[in-house]
């Protein structure tokens, strides 16, 4: 089962390896269509450069670095995210680790030229194992004036600023509040500041394609993306095959970006004002031997749904309605129906859910996408499927609230909807990814939960995990579980009589699931409703006794879930404080907890999947620290479950301002907790 598609060769897929994969430092380079990279099976990069491209006009300094961080910022019609995507595809061919964060206004097209409208995707890259996004860029590439005062705050002092110096007109400064020029007033004497009149050059270098100004200069953000990959040495074929086949039907419009590319690459080999140029090597000592690609969370979220619905042997069925950041997954899945994947998009999100609990009753491994304003819609038949007791995938993406709030956001608020988020006593398993790649695990974990156990499941990711992306070593097929189970076939209770009947409660004695009975099956006819059911027979009913048995059974049943118990990172074995995160905080906290024990610190970090029910080994674990810090990306609801259940001083250290934690600040908050 290829789930890749097009993983290999494709631009995104390499092998784990060591190695430049570029020429010697101070060697001529070849122009960009002269590079060719080939991955091997024992993880060793080979580059061929054409030899007959000839030598460059200028021999340049190559310096090597160790990672390098870089933000690309623009009007959200600049193509910012196409360009930190093809660069990040690059990356990730070439073997190096990294990390991304796209950022953009929840307009589809805000007003042009400002502050609300700015779009940006930073890409963090390393030679060795990195955690997130990173805290401050090393470049900033700012395609206009807006660009430059929405990210100069983030940008720290000596780092490097490429400007496209022709937005910087007096109309488009007083826009964003500029009363002088920025690159002439002395306000930027603290960086390295490259004035490059991208718009320009990149008309000047389309001239053969007779293209209006407007739409040559719609090319300007390849102009910039063949100069940043001449500075950092990255591959550059996967960019022109990308570019061949999104432009297929319009290949003059295919060649005119493939010009721009090229012209920005030579720009930077032969102008003055670059003359250093980078190596950032292979990471080839942070990632096993395999296949790897670079993956978001979202589609490595929809990689794992088709795997477990291979593994589970059962027909993958979505029923949703679009929602950021949640749409992605719908987009991938519609395009697998060769893996049995059937996709509806409904009216509403109340529709999407009543068809993915109906395609679960039906046989189906059914599931929902959305964020949380479509979970308050879909509460009642969450409600429903708890009733119904049936296998079914709930997936919130989660972003910044309440109501609407702010969808292009991310924010970790919906854990308490989640847990408590119905109408009466209406116990979900909860399961949550900690990185891009993680996704795919965790959806085959929720799967696993929801079929074993005859149970809706909530899988929490959010959208710093959904748009961000990391390599991703695919598995081999015997890596995964096997997640098939038996539907009931016949009856499965005997009366005091001696009749042989179907009783749709009747539970298995471990695991507390009742049959899934497809409908049609002669014999298994049952009713279904979210009238409380009688246990084992199921027919209605109004019972007190009954009723508290049934919620104390539901309940018991999710109690008695099989998750692994947390894993606790302690290295000293003496540390008196433990962090404690969940889902996407993984990132940040790890990244925090290395800086604080290469200082000298002894801290603790464990970090949960499972938020219900806990591990069973959880309480045992945070009686052992005289401190346990729980950050977050809401106001202290994991905090707040773990104080009530096991009655544990958490502190809470929380942010909710729709972006991801940096791991400075985490680490000097958790110093002072360890000292406080």
């Amino acid at each position: 089962m290829d789930l890749a598609g097009d993983v290999h060769p494709g631009p995104t897929a390499g092998r784990a390896r060591a190695g430049s994969g570029r020429a010697a430092p101070g060697a001529p380079r070849a122009a960009p269509s002269g590079h060719r990279a080939d991955f091997d099976r024992t993880g060793v990069a080979e580059t061929a450069h054409g030899a007959d491209q000839g030598a460059a006009v200028n021999v340049k300094d190559v310096r090597r670095l160790d990672r390098v961080i870089i933000r690309f910022a623009g009007d959200s019609g600049d193509g910012m995210q196409l360009t930190g995507d093809r660069f990040t595809s690059e990356t990730a061919s070439f073997g190096n680790d990294l990390s991304t964060l796209p950022n953009f206004p929840a307009e589809i097209r805000a007003p042009a030229g400002t502050l609300p409208g700015v779009s940006s995707f930073q890409l963090h890259f390393a030679d060795h194992d990195i955690l997130t996004p990173g805290d401050a860029p090393n470049v900033l590439v700012a395609m206009n004036p807006a660009a430059l005062k929405a990210n100069i705050a983030d940008v720290p002092r000596g780092a490097e600023i490429i400007v496209n110096t022709d937005e910087f007109t007096k109309r488009a400064m007083a826009k964003v509040g500029y009363d002088t020029s920025p690159l002439e007033d002395g306000s930027l004497d603290g960086f390295h500041v490259h004035p490059v009149p991208l718009t320009t050059l990149t008309v000047e270098a389309l001239k053969e394609f007779e293209l209006s100004r407007k739409d040559a200069g719609r090319s300007k953000n390849m102009f910039a993306l063949g100069l940043l990959s001449w500075m950092y040495h990255r591959p550059t074929e996967g960019t022109e095959r990308f570019l061949r086949s999104k432009f297929a039907k319009r290949p003059q419009i295919a060649a005119a970006n493939i010009a721009a590319f090229h012209a920005g690459w030579n720009f930077g080999e032969t102008t003055e004002d670059f003359a250093v140029s980078y190596e950032v090597a292979p990471a080839a000592s942070a990632f096993p031997t395999g296949t790897y690609r670079n993956i978001s969370g979202n589609l490595a979220l929809s990689y794992g749904l088709i795997a477990a619905s291979r593994q589970a042997d059962l027909p993958l069925y979505l029923g949703s309605y679009p929602i950021t950041p949640a749409s992605d997954i719908l987009h991938e899945l519609s395009k697998h129906k060769n893996f049995g994947v059937r996709t509806f998009q409904a009216e509403d999100e109340i529709a999407g859910i009543g068809a993915a609990l109906g395609a679960a009753f039906g046989g189906s491994l059914a599931v929902t996408t959305t964020s949380g304003p479509g979970v308050a819609l879909k509460s009642e038949t969450i409600g429903l499927a708890v009733s119904l007791e049936l296998p079914l995938l709930v997936v919130d993406i989660q972003r910044g609230g309440p109501s609407t709030g702010l969808p292009t956001k991310t924010e970790q608020a919906d854990l308490l909807q989640a847990m408590y988020g119905r109408n009466g006593e209406a116990p979900v398993p909860v399961v949550a990814p900690r990185t891009p790649a993680d996704c795919f695990d965790a959806a085959i974990e929720a799967a696993r939960i929801a079929v074993t156990y005859r149970t809706p499941v909530f899988l929490l990711s959010d959208g710093y995990l959904a748009n961000g992306s990391e390599p991703w070593r695919i598995p081999e097929i015997d890596e995964l579980p096997d997640l098939r189970t038996q539907f009931a076939s016949g009856p499965n209770h005997t009366e005091a009589d001696g009749t042989e009947v179907f009783w749709p409660y009747k539970r298995d004695a471990k695991t507390l699931a009742r049959p899934w009975a497809i409908p049609g099956t002669p014999g298994l006819e049952h009713r279904i409703g979210g009238i409380e059911k009688q246990d084992g027979t199921g027919n209605i009913s109004y019972d007190p006794a009954n009723h508290e048995f049934m919620v104390r059974t539901r309940q018991a049943k999710i109690d008695g879930i099989e998750v692994a118990d947390i894993e606790v990172d302690d290295v000293s074995g003496d540390a008196g404080t433990l962090v404690l995160g969940w889902g996407s905080t993984y990132g940040p906290i790890t990244a925090a907890v290395r800086r604080l024990r290469a200082a000298g610190e002894r801290i603790a970090q464990a970090h949960l999947r499972h938020l219900n029910p806990f591990p069973g080994n959880l309480g045992e674990v945070l009686s052992r620290y005289d401190k346990v810090v729980v950050p977050e990306m809401n106001l202290g609801q994991l905090a707040t479950l773990i104080r009530a259940t096991y009655l544990v001083d958490a502190r809470s250290y929380n942010q909710v301002n729709g972006m991801p934690f940096k791991a400075e600040q985490l680490a000097t908050a958790l110093e002072e907790a360890i000292h406080g």
